[in-house]
């Protein structure tokens, strides 16, 4: 069953293009405290690592991204899934691996990438673990580890220490004087659509220019306040904000902050 976000808040914005038209583009907010779980595997009930789906809807063949979180000490038994996905560590320690490997123990922004039909365990050993974790397409399911399979992909694990960080001296989706960072995580196959990481200084204030269909960002570290929400509204670890169109909204951080954004074209932050 898919459970449903409770608590979402849309702001609207009008914008006005070069071709003088109006436009409206539709900016979602979700915030982490505000989602309702569920299971990851309902099949295994309380013993199943905890799901809340940010977008999409991950029992259908659509992509989806999704909050999972594991208790201290889970792990898993040795399994494959039918799809390839992604994750990124929100917090805890995570390790996702083959059965025999010894256990890597990955940190808040480290990455990984799971390919369809790899037999692999994931465990969690924080006193709080939570991840992001996103499909290109579905439905996403749970199979026994006999039912392995070679999809030709390579797992990957990117321990925070190992992000390559890129500078506004050396990216032009950078246009500010304020000490900021992108990390390349991933693109499609076609180059268009990507997964980056973005870092935010202490005191940070500037818009973010979409120029793409697809903009969704999801806090991994600190905590985020957009020019429309009051104090109380601030955005912790695990919130969202999509923008479905063409726009701009406002970003501000009293502390250092991190946000995963996956979009199909061109954005920028400014001061």
């Amino acid at each position: 069953m898919r459970h449903v976000l409770k608590n979402i808040v849309s702001v609207t914005f009008f914008l006005t293009f070069i071709s003088t038209k109006a436009f409206t583009a539709e900016l979602k907010v979700i915030k982490a405290q505000s989602v309702e779980w569920g299971y990851l595997n309902p099949l295994r009930g309380a013993k199943s690592p905890g799901a809340a789906e940010l977008w999409g809807d991950r029992t259908k063949n659509n992509a989806t991204g999704m909050l999972v979180r594991f208790k201290k000490g889970f792990s898993s038994p040795p399994h494959i899934h039918n799809i390839s996905y992604r994750g990124i560590v929100i917090k805890g320690l995570i390790h996702n691996a083959d059965p025999n490997a010894e256990h890597l123990w990955m940190p808040s922004t480290s990455y990984w990438t799971q390919p369809a039909g790899g037999n692999h365990i994931t465990a969690a050993n924080g006193d709080e673990n939570l991840i992001y974790l996103e499909i290109d397409s579905g439905p996403y399911l749970v199979k026994p580890s006999e039912k392995q399979f070679n999809n030709q992909e390579y797992p990957l694990n990117f321990h925070a220490d190992n992000l390559v960080w890129q500078s506004a001296d050396e990216l032009t989706a950078l246009k500010t004087r304020q000490a900021m960072f992108l990390a390349p995580l991933w693109q499609s196959n076609d180059g268009r659509t990507k997964g980056q990481l973005l870092k935010l200084p202490a005191d940070f204030s500037g818009n973010v220019h979409v120029m793409s269909e697809e903009f969704k960002a999801v806090i991994i570290q600190g905590a985020v306040n957009l020019a429309s929400s009051k104090d109380n509204d601030l955005l912790e670890a695990g919130s969202y904000i999509e923008l479905n169109g063409v726009g701009k909204f406002n970003l501000s951080s009293s502390q250092p902050a991190i946000l995963y954004i996956r979009s199909n074209g061109e954005f920028d932050v400014r001061d």
